[in-house]
């Protein structure tokens, strides 16, 4: 079984040295937190379901890539993989732009440094799809970390500049009323105001410039609860396929943690309905796994793909494309995104003719130290 982005249970189609790097998965991941967490000072205090991140599924998109045959050519080829890991690092670290770079630059040695190490030999055309991969992730992963970054700055400067309209009015109007009054102890009194004023604007400025280093976003309020996620899907899987018979299956393993039920429930929900909307008629596979303490929830169905520049697009709130024949994408991508980013993870699509399309919900199995209870 693989754990990339478009649900591929099995190794069929896929060449030796992609089967052989799938089986260094651990080994690769593990080598590459051991040298993230040495020479990177952000990451030597990250947990580690946070620090490895969207890592694993685009690890064996990176197997996958490595086969000439198989319908993907990079790692990053139709699905934004390596825009959400972006995403988290903007969100979920103290991680700079170099940093995501380097982190980029120790995977790919991990990569090269472990399959050598254990005799797979990668022809040129197989590592220029490693390096042609990781090269694309570096690029999409920091443009979406400073758009983050550039969004939570303007929202905490136009913030910030509201705020500090009041001081500096009271500041201004005190500086007049100490000009013209002839009473030195009320100008003494209006002179304590000004100054704690001043520490009020001080203390705005140290805000905005920690924020201009590090600002998180919001996150939702989540209460959060132990729960199996197979049997969630089992449970979500079952309605739907209640009511047709045949079109929905539940496969993959046990994993139990903690999250919020009812926001993954309805995040699970919107997605099969999406599924069953946009899909052609076909089964549509409900399936979880879980790799490097994150569970990974996905959807697939079958059917006309997403276009690439549309991956991003169709988790905006009120996005629809008026050229599709069946009514959405307006308020349940968008849902399905905040459940995911609420508990400390991402939400990928992978969406391709010869693939499928498939929606990979990837949060940290235990999520009480990232969401709210």
């Amino acid at each position: 079984m693989t754990l990339a982005t478009d649900q591929k249970l099995d190794q069929q189609g896929l060449s030796e040295t992609s089967r052989s790097l799938l089986r260094l998965r651990e080994e690769v991941l593990n080598q590459w937190q051991r040298m993230v967490r040495t020479q990177i000072p952000g990451a030597r205090d990250v947990t580690n379901p946070v620090l490895i991140n969207t890592l694993p599924a685009f690890y064996d998109n990176l197997a996958e890539a490595v086969t000439a045959s198989y319908p993907r050519e990079t790692a990053t080829g139709h699905t934004n993989a390596a825009t959400a890991h972006g995403s988290e690092r903007a969100r979920m670290t103290s991680f700079s732009p170099d940093q995501v770079i380097q982190e980029y630059q120790l995977f790919k040695a991990a990569v090269l440094h472990v399959s050598a190490a254990h005799g797979v030999q990668l022809t040129a055309a197989e590592r220029q799809a490693v390096e042609q991969s990781i090269d694309n992730a570096i690029r999409e992963a920091i443009k979406e970390f400073t758009t983050m970054h550039l969004g939570m700055r303007e929202r905490l400067a136009a913030g910030l500049s509201h705020d500090m309209r009041s001081p500096l009015a009271f500041i201004a109007s005190a500086a007049q009323l100490i000009g013209i009054s002839t009473d030195i102890d009320a100008a003494r009194r209006v002179a304590l105001k000004i100054e704690a004023n001043v520490r009020r604007l001080e203390q705005m400025m140290e805000e905005m410039l920690d924020a201009l280093t590090f600002q998180r976003s919001e996150k939702l309020s989540l209460p959060l609860s132990e729960f199996d996620m197979l049997k969630l899907a089992q449970e979500v899987g079952q309605e739907f396929d209640g009511m047709n018979p045949g079109t929905v299956e539940v496969l993959g393993t046990a994993v139990t943690g903690h999250w919020c039920f009812n926001a993954m429930r309805r995040a699970l929900e919107n997605l099969v309905v999406n599924a069953v909307k946009y899909g052609d008629g076909k089964l549509i596979r409900i399936y979880v796994d879980q790799s490097c303490a994150r569970v990974m929830l996905s959807v697939r169905n079958t059917g006309k793909p997403i276009a690439p520049e549309l991956h991003g697009r169709i988790f905006e709130y009120l996005h629809r494309e008026d050229k599709s024949p069946a009514t959405g994408w307006g308020i349940g991508l968008p849902f399905v995104r905040g459940v995911a980013e609420g508990h400390g993870g991402s939400v990928t699509v992978d969406s391709a003719a010869e693939r499928g399309t498939t929606f990979l919900i990837d949060v940290p199995v235990d999520c009480r130290p990232f969401a709210g209870a």
